[in-house]
């Protein structure tokens, strides 16, 4: 069975497997933005097919992205791409200032052409401080985030049961884990999803 790096690759080269619809491919979920490196890397060495930073601008379909580490990343978006922002969308929807994971196969003139690109996404743990209806007061490592709730959007999932849009369970000085999306340099977040323990 063909991969889905194989088809991407294919399809860019020109192979014959024509352009590659992203349900084809399958869609990568959020949660995979995070995932472990290749398993042909080496640990510790960076991953030559992912890529993080902040946008810097976006051409035609190419993001110029700005690593952390200060190198440039050329990020190449094609019908097979899958885009997260707080949920599967567009590609007009990335915006320079937009903080980014991407992963896909690096093409010989060194432009990474995404399988999956994650705008603002974030994961973080902390405690509940404080939460009202329509945000949740985050203590991230001894700082404040403020956690916003996005109507039929976010969710929460406590221990084992479906997600659920109620987030009516949490409570104050509770642990939990938010996956969401960055508003970019502020200390806020939209939430995808809130993961409880209890």
């Amino acid at each position: 069975m063909t991969s889905r790096r194989q088809l991407l690759k294919s399809a860019l080269l020109g192979g014959g497997a024509g352009v590659v619809a992203a349900t084809a491919l399958g869609s990568l979920g959020p949660e995979a933005a995070f995932g472990a490196a290749a398993p042909d890397v080496a640990p510790g060495a960076p991953d030559p097919d992912f890529a993080e930073g902040r946008i810097r601008s976006v051409k035609e379909n190419t993001l110029l992205v700005l690593g952390s580490n200060m190198v440039f990343h050329r990020i190449r978006i094609v019908d097979g791409t899958s885009l997260w922002k707080l949920g599967p969308t567009t590609f007009d929807q990335a915006k320079p200032g937009d903080g980014l994971y991407a992963r896909g196969v690096r093409m010989p003139d060194g432009v990474l052409a995404a399988e999956a690109v994650w705008l603002n996404i974030v994961n973080i743990k902390g405690h509940v401080r404080n939460i009202t209806a329509e945000r949740i007061h985050l203590d991230h490592k001894g700082q404040q985030v403020l956690c916003h709730r996005v109507p039929g959007k976010s969710v929460a999932i406590y221990s084992d049961a479906p997600p659920s849009g109620d987030l009516s369970l949490l409570r104050v000085g509770q642990h939990v884990q938010v996956m969401g999306a960055w508003r970019p340099d502020t200390n806020e977040v939209d939430i995808a999803t809130v993961f409880s323990a209890h």
